[in-house]
């Protein structure tokens, strides 16, 4: 019922989402990445920007974040590396993830957002999480996502994040059943099964971060298989 209820929302803003995208897959079939292209097979941002902006738009009041999970998370942020100074949430939505961390670290925590609707919420700033700001660079203690799968190129997304993370300090990502590859789709597009997302980082990471280990979630929602947080460390 939600895609066709996304679908739907891209149709008001002009998009035929079977038209702008390419499926690609690498030859294991173990993950699937959606490509967003133009008639010369350049990458076409407006598409992919409109189609997640859309996307959020559609599930604005929905909640991925569990606050248990957020707690659970803050309490192995401040034993592994002390207390942070600086935490960014991407893809935050409503913002409830920085809320909690903010509550639970006592420290600034920031959300970044796509879509216009950012400014509807605290301590959130609209923002394309593929790209990073000079301030960020090197001098944040954690990043924690549950959206990585809406990233349209995820090496690259995640090179950028690790770039802004201090030596010693960590990207946490949130993995679950529903970020198969058969869940991947044009709002998102990327999709990998929990272990081949080990594989993957290690390659991205070339020596620069890896996978430090991965936690299961404490709690998750009725009707998810499985939810864990995978801890990249940069070296």
């Amino acid at each position: 019922m939600l895609k066709r209820i996304v679908k739907w929302f891209f149709a008001i803003f002009g998009l035929d989402v079977k038209r702008t995208s390419t499926i690609i897959r690498d030859k294991s079939q173990c993950y699937t990445l959606y490509k967003y292209l133009n008639k010369d097979g350049t990458f076409d941002f407006e598409t992919y920007r409109q189609i997640q902006e859309a996307g959020n738009k559609v599930k604005i009041e929905l909640v991925w974040a569990i606050e248990e999970n957020i707690a659970f998370l803050s309490d192995y942020i401040k034993k592994l590396i002390g207390t942070p100074e600086f935490g960014i949430c991407h893809g935050t939505r409503r913002g409830k993830e920085q809320e909690w961390f903010r509550k639970y670290l006592e420290c600034e925590v920031i959300g970044t957002e796509i879509s216009e609707t950012a400014e509807q919420f605290p301590y959130t700033i609209q923002w394309d999480f593929n790209e990073t700001k000079h301030e960020w660079i090197n001098a944040t203690d954690f990043i924690y996502s549950n959206s990585f799968d809406h990233s349209y190129d995820p090496e690259k997304c995640l090179d950028a994040w690790m770039s802004c993370i201090k030596t010693g300090g960590i990207c946490i990502i949130e993995h679950g059943s529903s970020h198969e590859p058969y869940g991947a789709n044009q709002l998102d597009p990327f999709g990998a099964h929990i272990v081949q997302m080990p594989y993957l980082i290690t390659t991205w990471g070339k020596g620069k971060y890896g996978v430090r280990e991965i936690l299961k979630a404490p709690k998750k929602f009725e009707g998810v298989d499985y939810l864990y947080f995978i801890v990249v460390q940069k070296y």
